[in-house]
């Protein structure tokens, strides 16, 4: 089956690509093993001279790529923008900082001396999303990179252009041939992958099923693997919170990217308290965004990605309305040409519904009122995943108390969940295992080895 870049705004097919057959796969995955050898022996200086190069090259073509997001997978070019941003910045952490995070670790022992040595693994498979096309990517290859190991990518079937484009970024800033390679294969091809000898560790953002998917071929050829799945993030609002403050970033939390992320605040639970007060302002403010072209600046919500999501969106919209949820706004595919669904809430969401118990990765709010800030917690925990969280209140205090009852990766006070290459990055439960950003990321794809000398 070939590569189809499809503009989900429009429905036009902008370009179709050829997959990989076996042999030439394994031609690929030879060379990226071998240019990795090389790569490994470059001083930490060199490396980070090239990931510069990228921060330059990135800030140079901002607006191409946000164009290209904007066409391949419908993100408004304000927010291809911001990504863009966010990919420079994690590239010039990990330029400064990738020296100080994997060099050897003295410990004192009966030895002459012994340490720490942080060693490349090799080749990482990363098998990416289409939601953030260009940051996913960055977030695991510029770590990895600096660290001495390569990267090939199998990126969303619906993004080839940005795989590609990607490909040649790391390209023109002076990386070595076939370093960074974006395979053009499909996802049942990934397990041959897996299990090539010149692959060695791989990590994945996606969907759970994708997740055990591929972690139980990454068991089976005992390769290490980190798992970066769904999420489905408690917005918790105590009866102390600024609502207002509250309110506006639940709008930005839950739409943005129209509502395709796995850290976006997709169970919004306020206590009995201020609910009606809390949900009247999250109205309010819902309705306000500006739908349309993802090309114009002025759009904050786009189509989704893909027809197929939004057809999946909304079975899971109204099997919860049958089951007692309330529509407030929206809960409509939009009509006309696009992938379009507009900004909807669903209040009064019970455990009886659907968009309780899965994720809703469209821009969809679910509302579940708490009588109070106990039975909060209950509800946040009341899921398989756990990825992100956050809690609003004046009392930061209680709400950092709070906050180790929430089993999740993150938590957030007073603020939106987000990630920073400054912390470490991932979930517990349905929602993975493994770290990226910080030195915890860039360690996951090392070889942690002991040296004692006598």
């Amino acid at each position: 089956m070939p590569y189809i870049s499809l503009n989900p705004t429009t429905n036009e097919t902008l370009k179709t690509y050829p997959s990989w057959d076996s042999h030439y796969l394994a031609a690929a995955l030879e060379k990226t093993w071998n240019a990795q050898r090389t790569w490994a022996q470059m001083t930490l200086p060199d490396r980070a001279e090239r990931m510069h190069s990228v921060v330059k090259l990135l800030h140079e073509r901002i607006d191409e790529y946000a164009a290209l997001m904007a066409i391949e997978m419908g993100k408004p070019v304000r927010e291809g923008h911001a990504e863009i941003k966010k990919c420079a910045l994690v590239c010039d952490y990990y330029a400064v900082h990738a020296e100080h995070f994997v060099q050897p670790e003295m410990v004192q022992t009966d030895a002459g001396k012994s340490y720490v040595s942080y060693e490349p693994a090799g080749v990482v498979l990363g098998v990416m999303p289409w939601n953030f096309p260009f940051f996913q990517v960055i977030r695991f290859a510029a770590p990895a990179l600096m660290a001495g190991n390569a990267c090939v990518l199998k990126h969303a079937s619906n993004v080839p252009q940005c795989a590609l484009a990607l490909e040649q970024l790391f390209r023109d800033a002076g990386f070595p041939p076939h370093l960074f390679a974006a395979l053009m294969i499909e996802s049942a091809d990934v397990a041959e992958v897996i299990a090539s000898p010149h692959v060695n560790a791989v990590t994945l953002t996606g969907s759970e099923s994708a997740g055990r998917e591929v972690a139980s071929h990454a068991g089976r050829h005992l390769k290490k693997c980190v798992m970066e799945l769904g999420g489905s993030d408690a917005f918790i609002v105590l009866k102390d919170a600024d609502l207002e403050l509250a309110a506006t970033f639940a709008v930005k939390s839950r739409f943005q990217n129209c509502g395709q992320s796995c850290i976006a605040a997709k169970r919004i639970i306020p206590v009995a308290d201020v609910a009606d007060e809390f949900v009247s302002l999250f109205i309010k403010k819902t309705k306000d965004l500006k739908i349309g072209d993802p090309m114009n600046e002025t759009t904050q919500i786009g189509p989704m990605a893909r027809f197929d999501l939004r057809k999946d969106l909304h079975r899971q919209v109204v099997d919860s309305i049958g089951q007692g949820a309330e529509a407030i706004i929206g809960c409509e595919p939009m009509r006309g040409e696009g992938a379009f669904y507009p900004p909807s809430i669903l209040d009064r969401v019970t455990a009886k519904t659907r968009a309780y118990h899965e994720e809703l990765f469209g821009p969809v709010a679910a509302v579940i009122r708490a009588a109070n800030e106990e039975e909060a917690i209950r509800i946040a925990n009341d899921t398989r995943f756990g990825l992100g969280s956050s809690i609003w209140s004046r009392d930061t205090e209680k709400a950092e108390r709070l906050v180790r009852q929430i089993q999740a990766g993150c938590s957030f006070i007073n603020g939106m969940v987000r990630s920073d290459p400054r912390l470490p990055f991932g979930g517990t439960k349905a929602s993975g295992f493994g770290r990226e950003l910080s030195y915890h990321g860039i360690r996951e794809f090392v070889n942690i080895k002991t040296v004692w000398v006598r």
